[in-house]
């Protein structure tokens, strides 16, 4: 099971139909073959060996769909980056993974010379953009271009293929190493199920660099299909795309849906080709469900949980389950298990507990990540026993239906980016005033969960939200920064093994939930 071989199949079956548009270009299978086995000769002759990494930090563009495919055929890795990581983020992410090649387009072009001098093993920059490469880089088309197709390297399916960076639980991002059988597997076993064809045309309106749209990509290319690319995602430009190139399926976190249906004029868009909706991250709410199913009466939604270390989808709840719950309705589940994945749930001593008791959720099957990059014992902790434990409190019922209820890992999910909580502890603590902090995450009607810290500040220390979020941003990604911040005058509650009580602290917050998530 190779990427090569998916895309060799295509040129095969399918090689004039549409394999990409982006803006003004267009390519067919044949073309897009020749060209990524034209981008592994290039990354050849700059000296790249087998498995070495390829990082990408990139908005969405037909070439980072070349790079999905062309690093791999030439045996390398390749490490998409969070467009919107904080600089300080973006180094470690490539000193980490050890990258010898970084490519890059127009929209960071200004942040390298911040960060080229603490880069300890990138020796080639290339640049994705149009028109001449900036100095000192090379060009992305010059590296097409200029060399001839190179074989597919003969690499075995269960190598390192990917490697994608997720928040750590200790304050430090870690990398998941993902085979070329992880990937095409997991697109195989929902790829038919949403509805992926050789007629279907995707929208790729989510950020390349993430999993979710990552998956996807995979799954169009094993059924042969068209790919439309959005630089990102824009809800106008999303459903004028959908109109004009009459997309069929696209994948939204649900926040990008609620934007969507929500949009001035939506009613005027003709939606009627989009068959199909993949969404994940969290659940869709119910009005956001009536209000999309009212807009889009022809489309299906599919909702998709996983994570990055499964490649990523574990469970889907179908279309017609998509109603509150009832007899046939399962709306507040993330579904039933994937054809090929085996879960179960267990308490504290990994114990398998009976259907309807909320315990840890634990998968294992072919798409579960091979381990974490140069992380042997936490590798080991998260696939004790052969099972991938999620960190994800759920219950199951009695038909395999899957309810996400908690999380073991202390992690707020916020607009469908994971956001760690020990990641902006760790930057809120280097502000000098500060003495203790807890980050958690808090109800938020718009993005879901809201990231919110709790401070308590040194004696004689002053600071305020504004001050900590500002400094929060000079550390880490905008997206994970404290959106509010409380602070306390006296301690903030510990454990008997002195840690801060977290679920004391969000137990005001979410006390007329029905969940301790959302």
């Amino acid at each position: 099971m190779k990427i090569s071989s998916t895309i060799r199949r295509n040129m095969q079956v399918n090689g004039r139909g549409t394999a990409t548009i982006f803006g003004d270009r267009q390519q067919n299978w044949q073309q897009f073959g020749d060209r990524i086995a034209r981008l592994a000769g290039g990354l050849s002759n700059l000296g790249l060996g087998r498995g070495d990494r390829v990082a990408v930090l990139s908005l969405n563009n037909d070439r980072y769909m070349e790079s999905y495919f062309g690093v791999p055929w030439g045996g390398f890795v390749l490490v998409p980056i969070n467009t919107r990581l904080a600089p300080p983020e973006i180094v470690f992410w490539l000193n980490d993974s050890g990258a010898t090649v970084l490519m890059v387009d127009e929209a960071f072009v200004d942040m390298l010379p911040k960060i080229q001098d603490q880069l300890e093993t990138v020796k080639h920059v290339v640049f994705l953009g149009d028109g001449g490469a900036p100095e000192g880089m090379l060009s992305f088309e010059g590296l097409v271009n200029g060399n001839p197709a190179a074989a597919a390297a003969d690499t075995a399916s269960d190598e390192l293929a990917m490697l994608y960076y997720t928040g750590g639980t200790t304050g430090r991002s870690k990398g998941v190493m993902l085979s070329q059988h992880n990937v095409l597997y997991n697109a195989l076993q929902f790829a038919p199920k949403v509805g992926f064809r050789s007629r279907s045309v995707y929208l790729h309106a989510a950020p390349m660099f993430h999993i979710a749209d990552g998956t996807c990509t995979y799954a169009i290319a094993t059924s042969a299909g068209a790919s439309v690319i959005l630089p990102a995602f824009e809800p106008g430009a999303a459903l004028r795309a959908i109109q004009e190139h009459k997309i069929t399926i696209t994948i939204w976190v649900p926040t990008m849906v609620n934007m969507a249906v929500h949009y001035p004029g939506v009613e005027s868009f003709d939606l009627a080709s989009l068959v199909d909706i993949l969404y994940g991250a969290s659940p869709m709410p119910e009005a956001v469900v009536r209000r999309a199913m009212e807009v889009m009466p022809h489309t299906r939604f599919h909702h998709a949980y996983g994570q990055t270390e499964s490649a990523p989808i574990l469970t889907m709840l179908e279309p017609d389950r998509h109603i509150p719950d009832t007899a046939t309705g399962k709306l507040g589940s993330c579904g039933q298990a994937l054809l090929g994945v085996e879960l179960k749930i267990v308490d504290e001593d990994d114990n398998e507990v009976s259907a309807g008791t909320v315990g840890e959720l634990c998968a294992r099957a072919d798409n579960v990540m091979l381990g974490y990059w140069k992380q042997p014992e936490m590798t080991a902790h998260a696939l004790r026993n052969g099972w991938l434990h999620t960190g994800d409190g759920a219950r199951m019922d009695d038909e395999g239906f899957v309810y996400i209820v908690d999380r073991v890992k202390d992690m707020i999910i916020s607009g469908g980016e994971n956001v760690y909580s020990a990641e902006v502890e760790d930057a809120i603590y280097q502000h000098d005033a500060v003495a203790e902090c807890a980050v958690i995450g808090i109800p938020h009607e718009k993005w879901g969960e809201q990231v919110h810290a709790i401070i308590r500040l040194h004696d004689g220390q002053a600071a305020d939200e504004q001050d900590v979020i500002d400094h929060c941003k000079t550390l880490i990604a905008a997206f994970k920064c404290p959106r509010s911040v409380e602070f306390h005058t006296e301690p903030l509650p510990l454990s008997g093994a002195g840690k801060i009580l977290k679920a004391q602290l969000r137990a005001p917050f979410w006390a007329d939930q029905e969940k301790a998530i959302h």
